[in-house]
């Protein structure tokens, strides 16, 4: 029976302290290493060689999913199988597209935790249920367009904190076509406010993060 070696990333200790005493209980499993954040992660995986990291998302100098696609990149024959307590559908999406290999919520029961961290050594894709659900109903929802360049450019105004009138005015069109763009993006974003739909935008890359 060959065994399984995992490094574990979470940036609070008593979480990770009780992950890594269960997995390290394992007679298949061994816990190679553990780290607080994402940057620090990445220094070890070189040294310990993981098959399997298991990656909170959610953390100070580098989070989950910047870790993610590093490794990826860097060390592809490593599986990553994200940890965390958060189930929107961008986490989601961002995690998966990063590369990792799966996703489950910190309520999962630890001996199905273990079990994932096999699997996910054999590269098979691991999903808690609720995230299943979600990637399901996302596919099965139906295609819907992408903003425009011109509504992306009112949005980015919205972004810099102009009013209607100002972003009008900067792009040369009427206060109510200002209007009509943003009440576009609204319904494609699946948004009911500028201040979201702002964020969203910056979450999928279609506006610049601040300060970039």
């Amino acid at each position: 029976m060959s065994t399984v070696r995992v490094l574990v990333v979470d940036d609070h200790p008593v979480v990770r302290g009780g992950v890594v005493a269960w997995l390290a209980a394992q007679p298949d499993i061994e816990v190679v290493g553990e780290a607080g954040d994402g940057q620090e992660a990445l220094a070890l995986v070189a040294s310990v060689t993981p098959d399997v990291v298991l990656m909170d998302l959610r953390m100070p100098r580098m989070d989950g999913v910047t870790a993610t696609e590093r490794l990826a990149a860097a060390h592809p024959g490593v599986r990553v199988l994200v940890l965390t307590t958060y189930d929107t559908d961008v986490d989601i999406v961002r995690a998966v597209e990063a590369g990792a290999t799966g996703y489950l919520l910190k309520d999962t029961p630890l001996p199905q935790l273990a079990e994932a961290v096999r699997a996910a050594a054999r590269g098979e894709t691991v999903l808690a249920p609720p995230v299943a659900a979600r990637l399901v109903s996302r596919m099965r929802a139906p295609a819907v367009d992408a903003p425009t360049a011109r509504e992306l450019e009112v949005l980015a105004g919205v972004a810099r904190g102009l009013t209607n009138a100002e972003i009008g005015r900067e792009l040369f069109i009427g206060e109510a076509t200002v209007k009509t763009h943003l009440l576009r993006v609204f319904a494609k974003l699946g948004v009911d406010d500028r201040t979201r739909a702002v964020l969203v935008a910056v979450e999928r890359g279609l506006l610049p993060s601040p300060g970039r």
